[in-house]
């Protein structure tokens, strides 16, 4: 997954939830406490001190100003390390901290690490932090996806969860002491909340994506309806294709990578196969398969078949939707149409086209298992 920088996304975040509490992780489980980590990086550490040691230098009245933008600068440093060996900064938080999320509540910094702890060995989190900023006088908000993979069952599901994080500053500490979560996929964030348990247990479900290279992108939010992602660039080669959910032209671009091109290479196969339609009408569709991301227009050879040819698409910000079972035609449009209803509820901008994405050969897998999605790219974009 892609962790490009998303600075041309930022924009400032709604500010019409409040409460004054947190915690960044969406599961809690009963297991021995860990150890103190006493190799945590000194580094990190010295930071903080130098910090306040320049806050207080700043006011010579008792309770010292509050330096916010240098707090946002620490965020940006210490919170990408929330998973890491390096951990983040207990130094940066009060020894009582409120740490809430919809389903998890701590009221310690000992608790909050141990809950971090526990997260690392159960799901092996991966936690993206995509901008931090000052929200309120002592308050700084945050906003992040962290993509989970429960690896204690076989099929390894992974969950993803995106939203905001407000942390409250205590002025007379110079120190967070209060952090609260919004989950994008739920409208109760309040501890304890049903929805959020639902949420977790509704990811656990299986779906099979075989063990192949995709094109690569990140998850900027997800919504009970629909993922965000942001695509890299990646190359196709593709052929005229006849509907959305049709299989027309496949043979076609899969004779190219097993061989049929005009160097007659061997291209490794990826996943999943797109079929594009480029008009709402579907008077235009083709039919697609994604090429390894270290080949490039220049590496590859030319197709040697008529009709076949090699694209490279520019990337962009799509919104998904996924669900199994066979992607008839009419399947396919229905969840495009649920889609697209979506995106403009939620004030988001889609473009005419859309684009299936099959991940799995239907002849070797259960259609309950399947992985389809649709995708619809987006204008605009703007994560707030």
């Amino acid at each position: 997954m892609s962790t490009s920088q998303l600075s041309d996304l930022i924009s400032r975040p709604s500010l019409h939830r409040r409460p004054i509490f947190r915690q960044c992780h969406p599961t809690s489980v009963f297991l021995t406490p860990p150890k103190k980590n006493k190799t945590k990086t000194l580094k990190s550490q010295k930071k903080f001190k130098i910090y306040q040691s320049l806050v207080d230098k700043q006011s010579p009245l008792k309770n010292p100003t509050v330096d916010m933008n240098k707090l946002v600068e620490f965020l940006y440093e210490d919170l990408p390390h929330l998973f890491d060996d390096q951990g983040i900064n207990r130094m940066a938080y009060d020894d009582y901290v409120k740490f809430r999320d919809p389903i998890t509540k701590h009221d310690s910094i000992d608790g909050y690490l141990f809950n971090i702890a526990m997260l690392n060995q159960l799901f092996r989190p991966n936690f993206q932090l995509h901008w931090a900023k000052q929200t309120g006088p002592y308050e700084i908000t945050t906003r992040w996806t962290m993509v989970m993979k429960f690896v204690l069952l076989p099929w390894k599901p992974e969950l993803v969860f995106t939203g905001t994080s407000v942390m409250g500053v205590n002025p007379k500490t110079n120190k967070f002491n209060s952090h609260v979560d919004y989950w994008d996929s739920i409208r109760n964030n309040d501890y304890f909340s049903l929805e959020g348990l639902v949420e977790v247990i509704k990811q656990l479900r299986i779906y099979k994506t075989p063990d192949l290279e995709t094109p690569s992108y990140q998850i900027l939010r997800r919504t009970a309806a629909y993922e965000v992602r942001k695509y890299d660039p990646f190359i196709v080669v593709e052929t005229e294709g006849d509907n959305l959910a049709g299989n027309r032209g496949f043979n076609d671009v899969a004779g190219y990578i097993f061989g049929k091109n005009a160097t007659t290479e061997k291209i490794p196969m990826t996943t999943p196969v797109f079929t594009q339609a480029f008009d709402a009408e579907n008077s235009k569709v083709s039919i697609q398969i994604v090429l390894p991301s270290d080949k490039s227009l220049s590496s590859l050879p030319a197709p040697s078949k008529e009709g076949i040819s090699l694209r490279k698409t520019e990337g962009g910000i799509a919104a998904a939707i996924k669900f199994s079972g066979k992607p008839t035609d009419d399947v396919v449009r229905e969840k495009e149409k649920q889609l697209r209803s979506s995106l403009i509820r939620d004030g988001l901008k889609p473009r005419s086209d859309c684009m299936l994405a099959r991940y799995n050969d239907p002849g070797r897998t259960w259609k309950f298992i399947m992985r389809n999605e649709v995708l619809i790219w987006l204008e605009d974009f703007k994560l707030d």
